[in-house]
């Protein structure tokens, strides 16, 4: 648990430096799924247990997928 949450803060450390706002964070409670809504992205951060439990790779199989990519750059993040 403090695992995930120590990833969701150093991801809004980053994008707050970027001047990207969030706009709501769930799960801090408990912390096995936190959510971070950024409008146009939403990030999800499970701990293992409940990654497996949700599959939601599986369940957005079909779902079109977007390369992202740095302003101005060529290169995928990742």
């Amino acid at each position: 648990m403090r695992q995930v949450r120590a990833i969701a803060e150093r991801i809004e450390e980053q994008l707050r430096e970027k001047q990207i706002r969030m706009l709501h964070r769930e799960g801090d409670r408990e912390a096995r799924w936190i959510l971070l809504d950024y409008s146009d992205l939403i990030i999800h951060i499970f701990d293992e247990e409940t990654w497996l439990y949700y599959d939601l790779e599986g369940l957005w199989a079909d779902a079109p997928r977007r390369e992202l990519v740095r302003r101005g750059s060529k290169v995928p993040l990742g």
